[in-house]
């Protein structure tokens, strides 16, 4: 080899080694999604997530990557996608709702967890302090006291002759405790008697609906992942029946519910991007206290309240940060 060849061979070297051991030190972190419901159901979620993180300078496929995967509803599919995001030694773990979460948390102590919704963390164990949440783990609380009896004093507007309202939730889920609860608080104060009634699996919405017939006059549903699945099964058993249904949130009613009133679920995503891309850059998780909602929709449905034969009172439809029809 001739001096001058061997000169730029040793000069590209010494260009091209030093980037990558740069590249070896900094690889593009990736970023496990664990969805509790389906890719559909979550994608203004997950959109407004991404455009919070394309705003904080991230770019999927280009200096960060996300992989994909949805538990649709199903429990038991949790702790699996949790252990193969740990075994994968994904950078971040981001959860919705509180059975994955606390998946997630069981799978591991090591790797970053990001909450973007989780109805009580503390009573449901996943963190020990909102202000300082310790351990892998921080997010959006997406429970506040007061939410059920703003919830119920709106649905009585627009159903003022409601009694003995159904509630239905899945038992296995923490988070329903605390809302049924509140609920039960709430519609004791209001004069409403409450029906509750426990659901595991989608199969058991028919009988269950079946049994409600002249027992209650509306029925309330929690955003739990098995019952969200279920939400179009659940409206059309419901309009069937010719019973109002309120829910916690807004895709409830559009799938054809009657109203919702909750946390602004694409809002806490796009705070969890600010969340995950604290701890990119080196934020400690444990330090990160959980926020909690900050914006609030009430939404209606105007076919299904012609459907049932609802007026819609002037004043609450003015309240209304959303309507379908």
């Amino acid at each position: 080899m001739r001096r001058r060849e061997f000169i730029t061979l040793l000069s590209s070297a010494a260009v091209t080694w030093p980037f990558a051991t740069r590249a070896e030190r900094t690889p593009v972190p990736v970023i496990g999604l664990l969805g509790s419901g389906g890719a559909p159901a979550q994608s203004e979620w997950t959109s407004a997530f991404l455009e919070r993180l394309r705003e904080l300078g991230w770019s999927e496929g280009r200096n960060i990557i996300i992989d994909y995967r949805w538990g649709e509803g199903h429990a038991e599919r949790f702790g699996e996608i949790a252990a193969e995001f740990v075994q994968r030694k994904v950078t971040l773990i981001l959860t919705h709702n509180t059975p994955p979460t606390l998946a997630a948390k069981q799978a591991t102590s090591t790797i970053p967890i990001v909450f973007a919704t989780a109805g009580d963390p503390i009573g449901a164990g996943i963190v020990t302090s909102l202000a300082r949440p310790g351990g892998n783990i921080t997010g959006l609380a997406s429970q506040t006291p007061d939410a059920a009896g703003k919830r119920l004093e709106l649905f009585q507007q627009l159903v003022p002759g409601v009694r003995r309202l159904a509630t239905l939730a899945d038992v296995d889920n923490p988070y329903a405790a605390l809302d049924l609860r509140q609920f039960k608080d709430a519609a004791r104060t209001l004069g409403i008697e409450v029906l509750s009634y426990e659901i595991r699996r989608g199969e058991e919405l028919d009988s269950l609906f079946a049994a409600l017939k002249g027992r209650a006059d509306a029925v309330y549903v929690l955003p739990v992942p098995i019952l969200f699945a279920n939400r179009e099964r659940i409206n059309a058993l419901a309009q069937n029946a010719r019973l109002p249904t309120l829910y916690a949130v807004r895709e409830y009613v559009e799938a054809g519910g009657l109203m919702s009133y909750g946390p602004n679920w694409p809002s806490m995503w796009r705070r969890a991007a600010d969340l995950v891309d604290k701890i990119l850059r080196g934020a400690n998780p444990a330090e990160l206290p959980v926020e909690q909602p900050t914006e609030f929709d009430l939404v209606i449905n105007l076919i299904t309240a012609k459907a049932l034969g609802l007026p819609i009172p002037d004043k609450l439809l003015a309240l209304a940060n959303a309507v379908i029809e």
